[in-house]
């Protein structure tokens, strides 16, 4: 603990962002670097309590408590503001792979278990990895990974967080890694789901490119069950592990939800950035927001992407329903405690971004979507919602309840259903005859992470359920582990 004091000392200084009405004419990263004097200033304020919660990882009432990587916080706090850069680095990347990543993606649970955010800001854990793993490629200490074959091979299939978690802890053991992706790039939903201005796409090629150096092949526009059997990747390979992500979207049942205009998030965000790295937007999976009346159904970091996108696309009006209430503006501690993660009203950039055009935020809370009615040439027209409150029904369930009289309709002419996921599409786990859970994720225990099929193992959100990018990383890490152990009979992957 460099100083004692440091977190009465000095005030939290978060990295400025650039500003919205600037921002919103560009695809580029809003977030700016700091400078690093500063960072240490804030690698000043980490306690480096006894008990230190920002890295436990643990589940408290569902949500995430600490980092999942178990991310050794305190130390590279503590490096950080002695400016040992590289160690602080080192530290770093000996739980995560992948810092540019969860810097610029994860919602940092750690900072909301931070024990210097029980009676003041929490420390700027997620801006001082982001600073320490881009010095570290500035300075060149990110290095591929090498390692004297073992003469295994493992097959990967899905290149997101977890894929990528999986192939480079297996390909830094010794195991020859094929990654297969059925897109035309790699990275999953971080290549084609997060948009440039979240995570620059340059950034994600940065990390395939390294790993390509480490000897991890890339099979990219292969679909598993269509291109290539099942069977004959577990008759290749001598493991297999399924990491393609919880990517069956939740579905709006309403009356009008066919009709031309209503979209999946995921569709529309992934046709923007498809067409924004090929330079054209004649692809058919293009959905253009321009001069439209656009509503994003949903709250998430799902629905301000969509805001975001809209915004930039020049759309004619932006709004966001959501059927929950609007959460507080500060973490109630009698219902919400520290260290569970804060329920709280937060302004993202999205919102920020609409703010900054329309000088009020887009988000309506209890709001139902009711219908959605087009004209004539089967195009969407209007939105019709009703107001809600939520009230416990007979069996102690909280469930919503119209409120009498506030119906309302509202001009759209492009609808966005941004409802989060329900589980993995059902094409790999038919398959390869995977035994599911209730909630139809692929059953494997945690830990163990083998499927109900020989040489077969799954991780990642496929065998959770959504989740955070930091439990994809994770889960890729401990599947390439057992299936360490499966293939050697003892793992060095920690």
């Amino acid at each position: 603990m460099g100083k004692a004091t440091g977190f009465l000392d000095y005030p939290r200084i978060d990295a400025d962002q650039r500003p919205p009405r600037e921002r919103i004419m560009d695809w580029n990263e809003i977030k700016m670097p700091q400078d690093l004097s500063a960072v240490s200033v804030q690698g000043a304020r980490c306690m480096n309590c006894g008990v230190p919660f920002c890295h436990s990882g643990v589940m408290l009432k569902g949500m995430t408590s600490g980092c999942p990587l178990h991310n050794l916080i305190p130390e590279f706090n503590d490096l950080v503001y002695h400016g040992r850069w590289e160690e602080a680095y080192k530290r770093l990347v000996r739980t995560n792979p992948f810092p540019e990543f969860t810097s610029r993606l994860c919602p940092a649970p750690c900072e909301g278990a931070c024990t210097v955010g029980y009676n003041w800001e929490p420390v700027t854990i997620k801006n001082i990895e982001y600073e320490i793993i881009e010095k570290a490629f500035a300075e060149g200490w990110v290095k591929p990974t090498q390692a004297c074959s073992t003469g295994y091979k493992v097959a990967v299939v899905g290149s997101g967080p977890a894929g990528l978690s999986a192939a480079h802890y297996l390909n830094a053991v010794g195991h020859d890694v094929s990654i297969y992706e059925r897109n035309d790039r790699p990275g999953g939903l971080m290549m084609y789901g997060i948009p440039n201005m979240k995570l620059d796409k340059t950034i994600l090629n940065r990390r395939i490119e390294l790993m390509q150096e480490s000897g991890i092949e890339f099979m990219l526009g292969i679909d598993i069950g269509k291109d290539l059997s099942a069977q004959e990747l577990v008759d290749n390979f001598d493991a297999v592990i399924l990491c393609a992500g919880s990517q069956k979207a939740r579905q709006l049942n309403v009356e009008g939800k066919d009709l031309k205009g209503v979209y999946l998030a995921l569709d529309y965000l992934s046709g923007s950035t498809r067409s924004l790295l090929d330079g054209s937007e004649h692809d058919s999976s293009f959905i253009n927001a321009k001069d439209k009346n656009v509503i994003v159904i949903g709250g998430g970091d799902t629905g301000t992407d969509c805001v975001a996108t809209a915004i930039r696309q020049n759309c004619k009006s932006i709004l966001q329903f959501e059927i929950m209430p609007e959460p507080p503006d500060r973490r109630i501690k009698s219902a919400n405690p520290w260290p569970e993660w804060p329920r709280k009203q937060k302004v993202d950039y999205g919102q920020a971004e609409a703010i900054s055009i329309n000088g009020r935020d887009p988000r309506h809370y209890l709001i139902s979507t009711q219908e959605i009615v087009g004209n004539s040439q089967g195009e969407v027209q209007s939105l019709h919602t009703v107001e809600v409150n939520w009230f416990k029904n007979a069996a102690g369930i909280m469930e919503p309840v119209k409120v009498p009289g506030s119906e309302r309709v509202w001009p759209s002419d492009l609808v966005l259903v941004a409802l989060g996921f329900v589980g993995p599409e059902d094409s790999l786990p038919e398959e390869f005859k995977l035994s599911r859970d209730e909630k139809s994720n692929v059953q494997a225990e945690f830990g163990v992470f083998e499927t109900s099929t020989e040489k077969v193992f799954a991780a990642g959100d496929m065998r959770r359920g959504q989740s955070l990018i930091a439990w994809a990383i994770q889960e890729g890490k401990l599947a390439a582990r057992a299936v360490d152990k499966y293939l050697t009979g003892h793992s060095l992957i920690k």
